[in-house]
């Protein structure tokens, strides 16, 4: 197969992987937003034989994703069949209306309501059944991922020919319970075998209009307008989404046969405790980025499957390459920080924890080659811009100091909608400038690669090529333009809230903190008549106090807090 070189298919496939975000999922949504656009305008150019238009075309066969990504995959996934209302750039007046004829927008910018915090620290879901189960408040997330859902039966249209049929989407889970499996030695002992238990797992489906759903059972058919299999879709989205700790933990039941069967995990899925009944599985998940962050590496499999192009040699090669995986990440590595040894018991603690989150997601056989910038089978895209310091200057920022959903740890777009709003729209200019000038093919190669090399045959190629003379994945036909952003309330397009406006919060986060604590443990009533008393006095006061201080650091540091007069 690797040796293959004179065929190919017509069609170059895209696998879209999405990283875990948390609140900067609006990032990601806004560059989906905006691909999707860029295809959709490309094939009506096509479909209407508009000339100078390139002829080849492009599909997408799986979407796979980690938590905020993995979420944002399945939202994708319910909106190919209805139309998608085009979101104009706000004016001061109009950044917070709501468009719900965008799910990606309805879904990452609008969210459950302008003002996210109330909602978050609400205690209606601490009971004396249910006691303390997130130290937030996560029932909006129910309610999203219901309506994200639902489609428009009378709106329905036929699936673009972008989209692969079936399309394969899949998002990563950290499966609490775990795979136990075994390991035989030749020992001294009667019972010689050494357990193991592995807690990556995944929750794959498939979505075909034609009804040609792949033969193996570990892709769960999925159709949205028949409400076939939603329920797991949509617990699935949740459970990938599930912060540890921070948001609830989610149950997920699937049968059994899509799980023992998945290539993925029958090493270690296929043991004798899963071979029982009963014939669906149920399993307790936390954030599916706590384990694999970003599961390119899967991604590249399916593709593969697709392809039948499977050795780097060709996948990575810009003149044989037929695929590639296209990874969009809001909060793409950065270099480690100055470690300073520290052996304090929470310092300890502090380190451990990153450590083995390190680890987890570690994947080293994998690593040298997606890293490595001068092959064809991966790309990246992740936030980047020129903005507005609060001392009045610019600067170039990246990655998570790009974007305004970046701060404590990701949470800090539920502060502010005007953050999620930034983060859409420089998800959709980030995207437009990595389409022009970075999604592309080195001319050399395209003039050989016979996909490139017939989609652009006879065509003026001035409009299309990247400044250094490559050629364009995907054609962009709109002029070149200016960097675009809203102007928010701080003045400027980069939005910023005023110093001392978390202090509103004040009374809800000591409401729950108060909550959290009586609930936290089963106390008798004079224990919790103490623990009342106690928390009026101090203990509740010190963790609002707590709270406020570490959030309000967090956005100085990303310089999301104006300074104080």
């Amino acid at each position: 197969m690797s040796n293959e070189t004179e065929s190919y298919e017509p069609v170059f496939h895209i696998g879209l992987c999405m990283a875990g975000a948390v609140s900067a999922g609006a990032y990601t949504a806004g560059v989906m937003d905006y691909l999707q656009e860029a295809l959709q305008e490309w094939q009506a150019r096509k479909d209407k034989g508009m000339p100078e238009t390139p002829s080849h075309r492009v599909s997408i066969p799986v979407i796979g994703g980690a938590s905020a990504g993995g979420m944002t995959g399945i939202i994708t996934g319910s909106a190919i069949n209805n139309s998608r209302e085009r979101i104009e750039m706000p004016d001061k007046g109009s950044l917070f209306a709501e468009h719900p004829g965008n799910k990606l927008y309805h879904s990452w910018v609008d969210l459950a309501a302008s003002d996210m915090f109330p909602l978050l620290l609400d205690t209606a879901d601490i009971t004396k059944e249910n006691g303390v189960r997130s130290l937030l408040n996560a029932k909006f997330i129910n309610d999203i991922a219901e309506r994200a859902i639902k489609v428009n039966e009378q709106k329905w249209s036929s699936q673009a020919p972008y989209w692969n049929d079936p399309l394969k989407i899949f998002t990563t889970l950290t499966n609490l319970e775990g795979f136990c499996y075994d390991v035989g030695f030749n020992a001294n002992i009667a019972d010689s075998k050494y357990f193991m238990t592995v807690h990556n797992d995944y929750a794959c489906f498939s979505i075909s209009e034609k009804g040609l759903y792949p033969p193996e059972v570990y892709w769960i058919p999925l159709n949205f307008k028949e409400e076939k299999n939603l329920s797991i879709a949509r617990d699935a989205a949740m459970a990938t989404g599930a912060f540890p700790i921070g948001l609830l933990a989610r149950p997920l039941e699937r049968d059994l046969q899509a799980v023992r069967s998945n290539p993925w995990l029958q090493k270690v899925a296929h043991g004798a405790p899963m071979a029982k009944e009963p014939a669906t599985f149920k399993t307790l998940n936390v954030d599916g980025g706590l384990i694999n962050n970003e599961p390119f590496d899967k991604v590249r499999s399916v593709l593969i499957d697709v392809t039948k192009q499977d050795s780097p040699a060709d996948y990575e090669n810009y003149e044989r390459c037929t695929s590639t995986v296209l990874m969009i990440d809001p909060f793409p590595s950065e270099p480690p920080g100055k470690f300073t040894p520290d052996q304090n018991l929470f310092k300890v603690g502090g380190f451990t924890l990153s450590a083995m989150i390190d680890q987890m997601r570690a994947k080293p056989a994998h690593i040298v080659d997606a890293m490595d910038s001068n092959k064809a089978g991966q790309y990246l895209i992740a936030p980047s811009r020129r903005r507005p310091t609060l001392a009045g200057e610019e600067k170039e920022a990246q990655g998570s100091k790009a974007i305004t959903c970046g701060a404590f740890d990701g949470f800090s777009g539920f502060i502010n909608k005007e953050f999620r709003v930034h983060d859409f729209f420089l998800g959709r200019w980030n995207c437009e400038i990595f389409l022009r000038e970075y999604f592309t093919i080195p001319a050399k190669a395209a003039m050989v690669n016979p996909i490139f090399r017939d989609g652009y045959k006879g065509i003026d190629m001035k409009p299309y090529l990247a400044k250094d003379g490559s050629y364009p994945i995907i054609p962009i036909f709109t002029p070149r333009s200016e960097f675009r952003m809203p102007v928010f309330s701080s003045g400027t397009n980069w939005p910023a809230i005023p110093a001392g406006s978390l202090k509103r919060f004040k009374p809800a986060i000591n409401k729950r903190a108060a909550a959290l604590l009586m609930n936290a443990m089963k106390l008798k009533w004079y224990q919790k008549a103490l623990l009342w008393a106690g928390g009026k006095l101090l203990l509740n006061r010190l963790l609002t106090n707590k709270a406020i201080n570490f959030i309000s650091n967090a956005l100085a540091q990303h310089e999301l807090m104006q300074k104080e007069d």
